[in-house]
């Protein structure tokens, strides 16, 4: 019971990560907005993010309030929660710029619903299992949880063409099961924990976590003359600002008597070792599906005769294989490291993927779809290999009464790489295509009789918007030269000018330059993964002593109680 509905909380947060990408398109038509105007990029980021964001802030303190109360309450909250605001996105009555602050704000509090889901469900689960059985029931859990963000691109595919509300209310009905389901059939496990909730560290962290996230997320945007705004004063404070409040919630955790950021849980190697994996994996993993799909939708989809509003659903259909290699590894992988321990399948997972990420700068911009297919299914089976016992190592080495608190921090190290993932894979594609494009975009454009003057001003448009066209399922031309530039070409330049060979050649080269040092940052980032998997040690698992050990150690140092030396092999 526990494993089923975890599993189907988490799946059905996880999909809602990425069912608006590629619904995204339709959304906006839905509700009569440009999403690539300049005043509207503030909505067309903060859909994106702002759920991603949330739960990134929120599932450490969502896992020390279900420490403190009741992890299985905190649960159940959280699926009521989700699915309330599932059904008021879908209801939205506005239109316009009105209708898109409305569905960020409202993304937000569902996001809030899914922390709850993601922080509690790991701690269920090890509650629940047995040592000998918890890293394959982890491993089923974490496995939905990452193939969900897979299958979330198919299915907004899917829904967001025939109406784009069923992309938010497909979730209603689920989460009506899922709450009625949780609240029947869990059952907390008593625990005799009394503890005072850290306020000055909730906000502390919160605050400076968000700025960080802000700062991110308007660096990738152009400032001024720039193509991006790393430069720009908001961005720098954000960034600045977000790492003073970080310092001092450091300092506010060693002063608190319960602080909800448990620092003396990194003297647990495996803890530590799993949770800096969890954050080096997902920085070189988070981004590269964007990549990923924006090569698809720009380039090779167009050039393989597909029209450009067709790319979002094709661009999620053909990344399968990527989900395939998580379901197949990830529950195999947990099942192996309940008898073998992770550090093996953990730290293979990662030494494959950067082999995965290698290969992939092998291909040429116009790829044979088998070989592209075949690294997917590489890489996926590397990233869940990886996952689901990364995951049931760190579980396994957390005292009972820091569970959920130790995976929502595990939870916030993976969550929040994602969008560090996503500032740092776009600043390097940008870098690699501002060096090349417009020139390339220039030339291509004159020869075919666009005038001098809409040329040059269309190539000096910043890269993100046409990246963020191609994203869209946009004709990418279109955008860049305007309706009112296309009305006085003849009719046969338009056709060859918006039509599916000229600007796939056309960014090409520019595109693998950037594409390129995205992917070597990729392999970096793995195989230093792996070496920090490597250093977490032979099998630990905690193991509760004898009496009443467990409820003194909530009141003091969390690490009373363990067997043995948690910091040993």
């Amino acid at each position: 019971m526990a494993l089923s509905n975890t599993t189907l909380g988490v799946l059905m947060a996880t999909i809602d990560t990425s069912i608006m990408l590629i619904a995204l398109p339709d959304i906006f038509r839905g509700i009569h907005l440009d999403p690539l105007l300049p005043g509207n990029s503030f909505y067309l980021l903060w859909m994106i993010l702002s759920f991603l964001v949330v739960t990134s802030v929120l599932v450490v303190s969502l896992g020390r309030l279900g420490d403190m109360y009741g992890r299985v309450k905190m649960y159940n909250l959280g699926f009521a929660v989700y699915t309330f605001f599932s059904l008021v996105l879908s209801v939205t009555w506005m239109s316009g710029s009105a209708a898109a602050l409305w569905l960020v704000i409202m993304r937000v509090f569902q996001g809030v619903g899914a922390a709850f889901l993601i922080a509690n469900s790991s701690a269920i689960l090890t509650d629940a299992f047995p040592t000998n059985q918890r890293g394959m029931a982890l491993g089923i859990n974490q496995v939905a949880g990452i193939s969900g963000t897979f299958i979330g691109l198919v299915l907004g595919g899917v829904l967001g063409p025939i109406q784009w509300r069923l992309v938010f209310l497909v979730s209603v009905p689920i989460g009506l099961f899922g709450t009625v389901w949780a609240y029947r059939k869990l059952r907390e496990v008593p625990r005799r924990a009394h503890a005072r909730l850290d306020w000055p560290g909730n906000l502390t962290f919160a605050l400076g976590l968000v700025a960080i996230m802000i700062g991110i997320t308007y660096g990738i945007q152009p400032y001024g003359g720039s193509t991006m705004g790393w430069g720009s004063p908001l961005v720098i404070g954000s960034l600045a600002g977000g790492a003073v409040l970080l310092a001092v919630f450091a300092v506010v955790e060693t002063q608190v008597a319960d602080p909800m950021f448990r620092l003396a849980l990194f003297r647990i190697r495996a803890f530590t070792a799993g949770s800096l994996s969890s954050l080096l994996a997902g920085i070189g993993r988070g981004g590269l599906m964007f990549m990923l799909i924006i090569w698809l939708q720009g380039i090779w989809l167009p050039l393989h005769g597909y029209d450009f509003a067709r790319t979002p659903l094709w661009a999620g259909i053909y990344m399968l294989p990527l989900t395939a290699g998580f379901l197949i590894a990830g529950p195999m992988s947990g099942f192996l490291s309940d008898r073998f321990g992770s550090r093996p399948f953990a730290t293979g997972g990662m030494i494959a993927a950067a082999g995965s990420f290698a290969l992939l700068e092998l291909l040429p911009i116009d790829f044979s779809y088998w070989a592209f297919g075949g690294l997917l299914l590489m890489n996926g089976l590397a990233m869940g290999a990886f996952a689901a016992p990364n995951r049931a190592g760190v579980m396994n080495s957390l005292p009972p009464q820091h569970r959920g608190v130790g995976s929502g921090m595990n939870s916030t190290f993976q969550n929040s790489a994602q969008v560090l993932s996503i500032g740092i894979f776009f600043t390097l594609m940008i870098i690699g295509l501002s060096a090349h494009l417009p020139s390339s975009l220039y030339r291509g454009l004159t020869a075919h009789g666009v005038p001098s003057a809409a040329a040059e001003r269309a190539a000096s448009l910043p890269p993100v918007s046409t990246l963020f066209a191609a994203f869209l399922g946009y004709s990418p031309v279109s955008h860049l030269l305007g309706p009112s530039v296309l009305a006085h070409l003849p009719r046969a330049t338009v056709t060859t000018l918006t039509g599916r060979s000229f600007f796939p050649r056309l960014i090409a080269s520019p595109f693998r330059d950037g594409l390129h040092a995205a992917l070597d940052f990729a392999v970096v980032a793995c195989l230093v993964a792996a070496g920090t998997s490597w250093l977490r040690g032979g099998k630990y698992v905690f193991v509760e002593p004898d009496g009443d050990a467990d409820a003194s150690a909530t009141e003091g140092d969390p690490l009373v109680g363990v067997t043995g030396d948690p910091l040993s092999p």
